[in-house]
């Protein structure tokens, strides 16, 4: 009878040394595992990794690992850890920077890919994702993230899903080295401008954050063109590379943020841009604001700027512009390019270009498209549009379609619309509430 993979998996690796989870290797665990939680540049990826039957785990249904869900709707989790958080680097944002008093621990090699298997047979994640601190130099910290991910792909034939950083600086054959055993590899940028950088992070600059960025990129578009000629060749970081960018940190504007988001996205393997809200880690540093909370709103209207720039044709430029630098907070972006471009509406769902229903607020991708082919058969009314997914409360003042008798934005004031679609809605008196003023 055979069995699972799982279930076998020493059969598979005779010569597999048994890692002893110690209380000292734990509590090393517990610290990288921490410092690790800042870092916000990992998601599903999109990558497909299929178990053969010869090795261990695989990545289902082409979703990657952290926290996710896949499509069958499972919760997929993986091991968000440091190999260290020593840093030769004092950057003035990071928890891990050389002046901080905290505790320190590294892992070795052997011990992280012991871990990253024990806990896979435990069923306790499905995929790696691994970053570092830089000790000594970034060849010898990429060399063993590097070695790692080598050793669980050849020795444990591991088929999960790998996330690696690459450290800035690093040599082009480390990297490409990483890049033949991981699903996904990332280098944070950290800051948008480089003169606000070099102030919170003196000794950074972008010519070592870009350049594993273009190694990565080189290597996957020669990998494309080696499969069109040859038939076995080794995938090279198949899911692309993703980076990520402190909001809040520094004095620059959403505008800069998404400027420089907006060329990344131009590379053909940039996958995604993350934007993590600073967290006032390092309150002592007169470089940095002295903020409460996480400026958590402005990262959400990143996000959403961001999906614009992705999937609704929007450029930066048109986002932000000269006189908005900084996003709207009480509006999402979509809704105050609308509220500043009145002259643009009202549109005829029946006649306008998809184009320019995707810049309509409540209408997605999703329901432009059923808009545009659906109007090839009939005249769509308001009906058919609650139909479709439209959300009437917010596209009524943008669109015409026959039997629209409410205000638009071009009979009314932007003000007036925009009064509208902020109201808070009122609380019913028979809801219970409670007040712990």
């Amino acid at each position: 009878m055979k069995c699972h993979p799982r279930c076998v998996v020493n059969l598979h690796i005779p010569h597999q040394k048994e890692i002893i989870m110690t209380e000292a290797t734990l509590e090393k665990l517990k610290i990288l595992a921490a410092a690790a939680k800042y870092d916000v540049s990992c998601s599903s990826s999109g990558t497909v990794r299929r178990n053969d039957g010869k090795g261990v785990g695989n990545t289902v249904g082409g979703v990657g690992i952290c926290h996710s869900f896949a499509a069958d709707g499972r919760c997929i989790a993986l091991l968000k850890v440091m190999l260290t958080n020593y840093c030769k680097y004092d950057c003035a944002y990071c928890i891990n920077r050389r002046s901080n008093d905290i505790p320190r621990a590294t892992l070795s090699v052997s011990e992280l890919v012991g871990i990253t298997m024990e806990f896979y047979r435990r069923n306790y994640i499905e995929g790696l994702f691994l970053s570092s601190g830089v000790v000594r130099n970034p060849d010898y910290t990429m060399e063993r993230i590097a070695r790692i991910a080598k050793e669980l792909r050849t020795v444990h034939r591991f088929n999960g899903y790998i996330h690696l950083k690459s450290i800035p600086g690093a040599s082009r054959e480390l990297v490409s080295e990483a890049g033949r055993y991981a699903d996904r590899m990332s280098v944070n940028i950290e800051i948008p401008n480089e003169e606000s950088l070099k102030f919170l992070a003196p000794d950074k600059d972008y010519s070592s954050i870009y350049q594993p960025m273009n190694f990565i990129r080189q290597g996957v578009l020669e990998c494309e063109e080696d499969r069109k000629k040859f038939v076995n060749v080794p995938r090279f970081v198949p899911a692309g590379q993703s980076t990520q960018m402190i909001v809040g940190a520094s004095r620059d504007t959403d505008r800069d943020i998404l400027r420089v988001s907006s060329s990344l996205y131009s590379m053909p393997t940039m996958r995604r841009v993350y934007y993590s809200g600073y967290v006032s880690v390092n309150s002592y540093d007169s470089r940095l604001p002295v903020l409460r909370q996480p400026p958590l709103v402005r990262e959400n209207r990143l996000y959403q700027a961001d999906w614009l720039m992705r999937f609704y044709h929007f450029k930066a430029d048109e986002i932000t512009d000269g006189d908005n630098p900084n996003l709207d907070l009480e509006v999402d972006p979509k809704l105050a390019w609308a509220l500043r471009h009145p002259e643009a509406f009202p549109i005829d769902v029946n006649r306008a270009p998809y184009e320019m229903i995707l810049r309509v607020p409540g209408i997605g991708v999703k329901s432009a498209t059923l808009i545009v082919n659906a109007r090839r058969y009939r005249h769509l009314d308001s009906g058919h549009l609650k139909k479709i997914g439209v959300v009437m409360k917010r596209a009524r003042y943008f669109i015409t379609c026959g039997e629209l008798s409410a205000l638009c934005i071009a009979d009314s004031s932007p003000e007036y619309v925009r009064k509208q679609l902020t109201v808070k809605p009122k609380v019913s008196p028979l809801q219970l509430s409670f007040d712990f003023s």
